[in-house]
């Protein structure tokens, strides 16, 4: 009578370990159902369950794999497993996955506990949990780690609107961020992103600079922070804002342009995206000036913005349409997907603010980048905790696989 058994092998890692293993099972004629193996910090977890044919006694294969394991100075452990029990297992293959990302400056221990807690309070079970981030060193200074913790999780949520309530809850609480998205095949597979410019490629909101420029900062700053927390409409709080850059030398933009600071990882990202071949675009509310800027140093593909309107090198207050706004993005992002002949489930936007909402919703990863809290709650996805090249771990991205790796 055939047997199912599962081999478990521990100890120090070291090479040709698979290929003895498997050649003393070759030679029993045995079949492999399914084989998984680790290394952490040199230490082997190797997992094979195999068939044992009828014609080939059972106790004989296992003790010539006791003998082998012996011999390389590793422990072994041998569980039987029913064919009722491998039959619900295979049973189990068709269920959904998603996976569940970590990411945080340092992981810890009570992080990965509260995240693995609410999975399974939420009905999905742990398949794999692997590091996407590199191997950090002891010393390094806090605020400039960055860690991600990846889970692969198999089975429905009981309520995935309350668990992904939970996990913005403690994301908060933790200071980490915690993404859930179905594990399919776009998810390694997209092939345009799409970025707002100010606070989100650089670290500045540029109106607000050119404002401070023309003596009316605060009023113009007032008036930006309520529009991306969504308390005005972005076209007419917009117009409002240009209005009181009338008159304003157009000089000034390359003083402000020359000093505006990119966002932490966007150089990073930009880089590794363009090496795996996406198209990339700025689809932004701010002015296309300092776009082309960002373009020439990120090597940007596209860029929509908003054209300031110039008289005599001076502002006249207003912009010349269509001005940028909420839909327009959305708009701008379908029609870049059908140019590239994409899906938008191919597609990514990042975006900190409300006027964000509508392309972020509508990308196959759309995700709120250190945003206001009202478009950190509607976005699918958000980081805050890490810089925008965050936003690789998402696409299952190691930084062993970087081109600095």
């Amino acid at each position: 009578m055939r047997e199912i058994v599962l081999i478990n092998i521990t100890g120090v890692d070291r090479p040709g370990l698979t290929a003895a293993i498997t050649g003393v099972l070759a030679q029993g004629g045995v079949n492999i159902l399914d084989i998984g193996q680790a290394v952490i910090h040199d230490a082997l977890s190797f997992g094979i369950l195999v068939e044992i044919p009828d014609t080939e006694p059972g106790a004989r294969v296992l003790g010539n794999v006791q003998a082998k394991v012996d011999e390389l100075g590793q422990q072994v452990r041998f569980t039987q497993v029913s064919e009722t029990d491998y039959q619900h297992w295979v049973g189990g293959q068709g269920k959904a996955r998603h996976i569940v990302t970590l990411l945080t400056r340092k992981v810890t221990a009570e992080q990965l506990q509260t995240v693995s807690a609410i999975t399974a309070k939420y009905g999905l079970n742990i398949d794999r949990i692997d590091r996407l981030s590199g191997r950090m060193p002891l010393d390094t200074p806090t605020g400039k780690g960055k860690g991600c913790i990846e889970f692969s999780v198999r089975g429905e949520p009981a309520d995935q609107q309350q668990m992904q309530a939970e996990f913005l809850h403690v994301a908060q609480e933790l200071n980490v961020d915690i993404a859930f998205q179905q594990d399919s095949l776009f998810r390694r597979n997209r092939r345009l992103a799409v970025f707002d410019m100010d606070s989100t490629l650089i670290e500045a909101e540029v109106i607000d600079e050119l404002a401070k420029a023309h003596g009316v900062g605060e009023r113009v700053s007032e008036i930006t922070e309520r529009a991306m927390r969504g308390e005005l409409d972005f076209r007419a709080s917009f117009k409002e804002r240009l209005a009181l850059l009338k008159g304003l030398d157009i000089k000034v933009l390359d003083e402000i342009g020359a000093s505006l600071p990119l966002t932490e990882g966007a150089e990073t990202l930009f880089a590794e995206l363009k090496r795996l071949g996406y198209k990339t675009a700025i689809l932004s509310g701010g002015f296309t000036y300092f776009a082309r800027q960002l373009q020439a140093r990120l090597g940007i593909d596209y860029i929509f913005a908003n054209e300031l309107e110039v008289v005599d090198g001076k502002c006249t207050g207003n912009a010349i349409e269509p001005i940028v706004d909420a839909q327009r993005k959305a708009d701008l992002l379908r029609e870049l997907a059908i140019r590239e002949g994409l899906s938008l489930e191919q597609t990514i936007a990042v975006g900190d603010g409300a006027n964000d909402l509508p392309m972020l919703a509508i990308a196959g990863l759309g995700v709120a980048f250190r945003a206001k809290p009202l478009v950190k709650q509607s976005a699918k996805q958000a980081i805050s905790t890490l810089g925008l090249d965050g936003v690789l771990y998402l696409l299952g991205f190691r930084d062993r696989e970087g081109r600095s790796a």
